[in-house]
C-alpha cells in the first residue's frame, strides 16, 4: 500500500503551530507531535535510556526512572558538543519512530508531523513539504504570557535561542500567517486541498 505524503509543520514558540495542527485533525488528518513523542521515547525507549545514561551519568533519570529534564538541561547548557551528542542519540530514534508511524497510516493521502525544529524537506528527514506558521513576536509573547507561567524576559530568551523567522522561511514550502488578522481556517483548507492534489499527482 502506498505511503502518505508527510507534511512538516513548524514555527516558533507562540506562533500557533499546535492550533494549525488541531485544524488538520478536524479534517481527520493524523498528527505526529514530535516533541511530546520524543519525551515519551526518552522515558521509555531502552536504547535511548542506556545511551543517555552512558553519556550523562545515572542522574539523567530520577529515582522514579523518569528523564531528569532539569539535570540534563543544565548539563548541556552552553556545552555544544554534549548537546550534539545528546541529539545524536535521540533524533535517530525519533526519525525511525516517525517512519514507522507513517507506515501505519499507509493508504491515507497525507499525514502531518509537528516539530519545533525541522530541516528543509528532503534534508535528513522524510518530510515531503514544510509548512511554517508565523506570527509577530509581540503577539507571540502575549499568547505565551496568557498560557504559561513565564515572565516576558524568559519568553524573549527562549525566542532568541530558537531558530530565527528568516531561517524558517528558507525551509518553508508554505507559510501560514497566524497574526490575528489573517483567518486560519481558509489557509488550512487551502493547504489541505493542495496536499490532496500533490498526493494524487505523485501516484
Amino acid at each position: 500500500m502506498e505511503l502518505p505524503l508527510l507534511i512538516g509543520v513548524t514555527g516558533g514558540i507562540g506562533s500557533g503551530k499546535s492550533m494549525v495542527c488541531r485544524l488538520f485533525e478536524c479534517l481527520d488528518v493524523p498528527i505526529y507531535y514530535a516533541d511530546s513523542r520524543a519525551k515519551w521515547l526518552t522515558n521509555n525507549d531502552p536504547e535511548i535510556r542506556e545511551k543517555v545514561t552512558a553519556l550523562l551519568g545515572p542522574e539523567a533519570y530520577d529515582s522514579a526512572g523518569l528523564y531528569n529534564t532539569r539535570f540534563v538541561a543544565s548539563s548541556v547548557f552552553n556545552n555544544e558538543p554534549l548537546l550534539k551528542a545528546l541529539n545524536a542519540i535521540i533524533h535517530p530514534v525519533v526519525l525511525r519512530d516517525t517512519k514507522d508511524w507513517v507506515a501505519q497510516n499507509a493508504g491515507l493521502p497525507y499525514v502531518v508531523k509537528e516539530a519545533a525544529i525541522m530541516a528543509k524537506a528532503g534534508q535528513a528527514n522524510s518530510v515531503d513539504y514544510v509548512v511554517v506558521v508565523e506570527a509577530p513576536v509581540g503577539l507571540r509573547i502575549q499568547r505565551i504570557l496568557q498560557r504559561d507561567k513565564r515572565t516576558e524576559q524568559e519568553i524573549r530568551a527562549i525566542i532568541e535561542r530558537q531558530v530565527s523567522d528568516d531561517s524558517r522561511r528558507e525551509i518553508a514550502d508554505y507559510i501560514v500567517n497566524n497574526d490575528d488578522t489573517s483567518e486560519l481556517i481558509p489557509q488550512v483548507l487551502h493547504l489541505h486541498s493542495t496536499f490532496l492534489k500533490a498526493r494524487s499527482s505523485k501516484y
